[in-house]
């Protein structure tokens, strides 16, 4: 699967996503907000029903990246999930420019960042913002 597979994501999707990490839990209630929110089912990782071995997945793989599975059942790992995710909510435009050769590595080595320390993140801002 290629990156500009991405673009053609097909909705639904269901994004898994960590509901104990405060950056992903501001995503999802952007998400929650969002115009086209029906095109997109949430499910919480962290939630006691959920199981990772019956999408024939473990629970450790899907915390360290972000999964999403669309109508096809093809699935979007990592920042190609990202992809995904913003081009089933019509931002094929930026989804199409983060798959350029230049820029899609840099997004991708970005994204292996941010999710290697998202939780340590997003208590971070949270703390900030309390002092505010």
């Amino acid at each position: 699967m290629s990156r500009r597979d991405t673009l053609h994501a097909r909705n639904p999707v269901t994004l898994y996503h960590d509901g104990h990490c405060p950056l992903c839990q501001r995503e999802v209630a952007w998400l929650a907000q969002h115009p086209r929110r029906e095109r997109v089912a949430l499910v919480d990782i962290q939630a006691e029903d959920f199981d990772a071995e019956a999408l024939g997945k473990t629970f450790a793989a899907m915390m360290g990246k972000l999964h999403l599975a669309d109508a096809k059942g093809h699935w979007f790992i990592g920042m190609d999930a990202s992809r995904a995710l913003y081009a089933v909510l019509g931002y094929r435009r930026l989804v199409w420019l983060s798959c350029l050769p230049g820029i899609a590595p840099l997004m991708d080595a970005g994204y292996r960042w941010f999710a290697r320390r998202r939780v340590r993140l997003g208590r971070w801002m949270e703390k900030r913002r309390q002092k505010r």
